[in-house]
């Protein structure tokens, strides 16, 4: 099976180049804006007609796109997200490769839910930030393509190669600064949110599998229970081996810096602690994950703590 991934430098697309690589059957090509990639080609720039071209040379049996951006602003983030989707489809519309394309797309896309409940495929998307909106857009350009499509709605991932400006990553940072410098109190702010962690090694297999299937339209990718970020604090904690004190500052969501790992000042004391998630989605995301089971045959394995001994790890090596 000839496979393009298209991303295969960033965070999930690293993984799932590992993935296939292990897979005796694939061949595979990467397509990306580094230096490395088997061909240099950007999607947000790029044309479709240049895509469609290569795409009849390489003649493909599926296309996976992992890329795209998860920070800045909204112009940014629609170049990225949406625009190089639709170059990604129309291509594929234009081309006589007939390629199947697996589509990584994220739970911001739902927004916000009600505490206790499990989003599945057929919630109505509301998302709450410019980033959830623009890979909304990107997954309708999808479903309306006619193309053999799938998308796969990945919450939130976790595990090696975790960036250090994310949440559990800036944990981990905080904690090994802590370490360094013998602090016995870590304060901590915005631990009160829950998401749907999933370590991006289980989504390189749920990729693959998506990629040997016949399944279509949207399905979610997540470990189908919601985490306390104040609990993965303290199994970090653990796993670090730090004896001290984690301090958690009160205070309700704010647009204000996130206070964690950084201690607060006299005058940061009266300000809101902001939520460490700016994707849009509240207090609460829980995937229902039923349709993965069903269609791929996929469930996670890796738990959390595993990932978050792995975040640990490469932060503890870090300099």
């Amino acid at each position: 099976m000839r496979v393009l991934l298209i991303g295969a430098n960033g965070y999930l697309g690293r993984f799932v180049a590992d993935r296939l690589l292990a897979d005796p059957a694939v061949q595979l090509t990467a397509l990306g804006r580094g230096d490395d990639a088997d061909v240099r080609f950007d999607l947000a720039s790029g044309s479709p007609g240049a895509l469609t071209r290569f795409l009849d040379a390489v003649h493909p049996g599926v296309v996976i796109n992992c890329a795209g951006a998860t920070r800045g602003g909204a112009r940014e983030l629609t170049r990225h997200n949406t625009v190089a989707v639709a170059t990604v489809c129309e291509a594929l519309r234009r081309s006589g490769c007939g390629a199947r394309l697996v589509q990584i797309g994220c739970g911001a896309e739902y927004g916000p839910s009600q505490p206790g409940s499990s989003t599945a495929e057929d919630a109505v998307p509301r998302p709450g930030g410019p980033y959830g909106v623009s890979k909304l857009a990107a997954t309708e350009l999808v479903l309306g393509s006619g193309l053999d499509a799938v998308v796969l709605r990945v919450f939130s991932p976790a595990g090696p190669g975790t960036p250090a400006g994310s949440p559990l990553g800036r944990l981990a940072e905080a904690l090994r600064r802590a370490m360094q410098s013998g602090d016995g109190e870590l304060k901590l702010g915005g631990l009160g949110v829950q998401r749907d962690f999933i370590d991006v090694r289980d989504v390189a297999r749920a990729v693959h599998a998506a990629s040997l299937s016949a399944a279509q339209g949207v399905i979610n990718i997540g470990s189908g229970r919601a985490v306390r970020l104040r609990d993965a604090a303290a199994v970090l904690a653990r796993v670090a081996g730090y004896g001290g004190t984690l301090h958690e500052l009160d205070g309700p969501p704010g647009p204000m810096r996130s206070a964690i790992g950084h201690p607060r000042t006299e005058a940061d004391l009266g300000a809101p602690v902001a939520y460490p998630y700016p994707d849009g989605c509240g207090s609460w995301q829980q995937a229902d994950v039923r349709t993965a089971r069903d269609r791929l045959g996929w469930r996670p394995r890796i738990n959390l703590e595993e990932s978050l001994a792995d975040i640990w790890m490469e932060a503890a090596c870090r300099i």
